[in-house]
């Protein structure tokens, strides 16, 4: 391997923890400037776009997530990780629903689905189970790390919990009214294992 194939190698984990930090300015100043306006425990993530900028901001985090995300998976993918194996497959579908999710925004909370928001929550749906799913698979058959299995099996539980948190918004009256609160728990919980696979991933290669 040439030596610039090697350097084009070892920047490929420093540039998705850039872009997932990056990721996150966006969507933490919607959260400040959106204050009293929407909700943190009940108004979901995607509900941003209803703040000033805020379709361009969530726009650019998601997208930015995303590249991270396949900049690791290319890592993991150059180590070793098989190119058409399950775990490829689910990081790969992560990083795609972000997208879709991206160019298909929301519909306001109580109003009926429209093709956009349809296609927003199956995105939705996909991303929140590929990742738990895929940094499970990692950590048992890949990097043995714990950390990376632990936040993978938290990271499942909350997304199951965000996806029954739905039934206050499908049939109101029932069903818990802290759907914006699961999501937010279960975003950090993703990011969490994103990081984590990428400080594994340094480590397995620099022993």
């Amino acid at each position: 391997m040439s030596g610039n194939a090697v350097k084009r190698r070892a920047a490929r984990v420093p540039l998705a923890i850039a872009a997932f930090v990056l990721s996150l300015f966006p969507v933490v100043y919607l959260h400040v400037v959106s204050v009293g306006r929407i909700s943190p425990v009940s108004d979901v993530v995607s509900d941003y776009i209803f703040v000033d900028n805020g379709t361009g901001l969530l726009a650019f985090t998601a997208l930015t997530l995303a590249a991270g995300s396949v900049a690791l998976l290319a890592h993991l993918v150059a180590n070793g990780l098989p190119k058409r194996g399950p775990a490829t497959v689910l990081l790969g579908l992560w990083s795609a629903g972000l997208a879709v999710a991206a160019v298909f925004p929301t519909d306001p909370t109580g109003v009926p689905t429209s093709f956009s928001g349809a296609v927003h929550r199956y995105a939705g749906a996909v991303m929140f189970t590929s990742l738990p799913l895929a940094g499970w698979l990692i950590s048992r058959r890949f990097v043995r790390d714990t950390a990376v299995r632990r936040i993978s099996l938290a990271a499942g539980v909350t997304a199951l919990l965000f996806m029954l948190s739905h039934t206050s918004v499908l049939f109101p009256g029932h069903g818990a009214v802290l759907l914006g609160l699961f999501e937010r728990i279960l975003f950090a919980l993703l990011y969490g294992l994103l990081f984590a696979l990428a400080v594994a991933m340094r480590r397995e290669v620099a022993s």
